[in-house]
């Protein structure tokens, strides 16, 4: 009797096990890109556009100093000369010129350091700004997509953006219907700002500076080139 008590009581758990499997949703997995998302929001676009903008007022600011600096150098060299190279001027002559030239040497010195900290100062904030826009936008765009992919039934959302270890795709192949990417995308530049009025002549807007064109830089007088 304990037996038959026993198989029957075995046989009734494995059907509520059963049971609770069936119950589980089938999964659906739904796919997105989200560095197409980031690049192609309409936010990045702008704050992009607002960066390229500082760092453009920074590159003007740069040279101001440049110059200042490559003026302080002409300064050095006419100290120099008149203490090394005028046969009329008098042995005090001289030895004030030496002291000037090495005054200014030292004014130099300190507008190189100017120069070097204001453009660590603008690549040192430049970063940061664009590494907390980055982090922002990427937060708004994965409540977007989520939401999106509750909707449709998903209980997988993967991003197809990111290499795996040896730097291929994560996905060797994905049918297009799971890829979500342009929904989302319409999704969050529904809050774009109209694009205001075209003038007759707009002004061609001057070039951002890049990564690419070298820093401005002051001659320092005796100094090896790198």
């Amino acid at each position: 009797m304990n037996t038959l008590l026993r198989s029957l009581l075995a046989v009734a758990l494995l059907g509520v096990a059963s049971l609770s499997v069936q119950a589980q949703p089938a999964p659906k997995i739904l796919v997105i890109d989200m560095a197409k998302l980031y690049e192609n929001h309409f936010k990045t676009e702008d704050h992009i556009t607002k960066l390229r903008a500082d760092e453009q007022k920074a590159q003007v600011e740069l040279e101001r100093l440049n110059k200042e600096g490559n003026a302080l150098v002409e300064q050095y060299k006419e100290l120099v000369e008149k203490a090394n190279n005028n046969p009329l001027a008098s042995a005090d002559a001289k030895a004030k010129a030496e002291q000037d030239a090495q005054a200014k040497l030292e004014e130099i010195e300190k507008k190189k350091q100017e120069i070097q900290v204001f453009r660590a100062n603008v690549e040192r904030q430049l970063q940061q700004r664009m590494g907390a826009f980055r982090e922002q936008i990427l937060d708004e765009i994965s409540k977007t997509a989520t939401e999106i992919a509750k909707r449709k039934g998903a209980t997988i959302l993967v991003d197809k953006a990111g290499p795996t270890g040896i730097g291929i795709s994560s996905f060797v192949y994905l049918d297009p219907s799971y890829d979500i990417t342009d929904e989302v995308l319409a999704e969050v530049n529904k809050g774009r700002p109209a694009a205001p009025a075209a003038s007759a002549a707009p002004a061609a807007p001057a070039p951002a500076a890049t990564a690419s064109e070298p820093a401005p830089t002051v001659t320092f007088p005796g100094a090896k080139k790198n």
